[in-house]
């Protein structure tokens, strides 16, 4: 579904990303890690052309330049780390929005098309929450807001980076749980960025590790999710446990523990 071919970025005389290949099936999720600066980041906002990139990208048989920005929209729906958010609109307004690919010029929203954001706030427990201004909203309802504004969409690719770093543990699973459950529901195909190393394992099919803009390994979770593999790119520190079920945890341990 997603195709990346020698991509290649750089702003001004630094090198983001260099000869990245990849590919995302269709319904597949993969989940991109790598230290700070690694380029995760990077290549989400080059597949929503966000940026300007040599190489080549596409969704399914489409290569995104030959787009117009409608049509990459009903394709692609995009999580940013920071996104735009309008103090004084309400959540629901907001969430809208992810519908306006799929309405016409000088038209306005349907009733379908609020049933379908409608929805989507139910099923992220913030109904309650629809009447209100943004300003209003803690930093982890804005990022619940915008995953729902993302899934109003209805693309059959999502674009997700750190989707839930101001979610609570609990809130982070569910968030994830529903993107997952969607994925299923309706063949989603999804290439997340994420700094939690345990849930990128816990929820993606497959990982892809880059590091200086480069791919530094890519495979099923446990390939990727080892202390060898980790520690020669996020350092020493770094240690992956399995659980009594069998699940992988990647947690940071000190290097010297304190005299007592």
């Amino acid at each position: 579904m997603i195709t990346v071919d020698r991509l290649r970025v750089c702003f001004g005389a630094a090198t983001a990303l260099d000869r990245v290949t990849a590919s995302v099936a269709r319904g597949e999720w993969l989940g991109l890690i790598g230290p700070n600066g690694a380029g995760k980041t990077t290549l989400l906002r080059a597949v929503a052309r966000l940026i300007r990139f040599d190489g080549r990208i596409a969704i399914g048989d489409q290569a995104t330049r030959g787009l117009t920005r409608r049509q990459l929209a009903r394709l692609v729906a995009y999580v940013p780390q920071q996104p735009l958010l309008p103090p004084e609109m309400t959540v629901s307004d907001y969430v809208l929005l992810g519908r306006t690919a799929h309405i016409g010029y000088l038209r306005v929203e349907t009733s379908a098309d609020r049933r379908i954001c409608a929805g989507l706030l139910d099923r992220l427990a913030m109904s309650a929450m629809a009447g209100r201004p943004l300003r209003t909203l803690s930093g982890g309802e804005l990022q619940r807001m915008v995953l729902a504004r993302a899934l109003a969409q209805e693309a059959p690719v999502l674009l997700l980076d750190e989707p839930t770093s101001a979610l609570d543990l609990g809130r982070r699973v569910d968030a994830l749980e529903l993107v997952d459950e969607l994925r299923r529901e309706r063949s989603l195909t999804v290439l997340s960025a994420a700094h939690d190393l345990t849930l990128a394992g816990q929820f993606a099919d497959r990982l892809l590790l880059l590091d200086k803009g480069e791919v530094a390994a890519s495979g099923s979770p446990p390939s990727i999710l080892r202390d060898d593999v980790l520690s020669a790119h996020f350092g020493g520190g770094v240690h992956v446990l399995r659980t009594a079920e069998g699940e992988l945890a990647v947690i940071s341990r000190r290097r010297a523990r304190p005299a007592d």
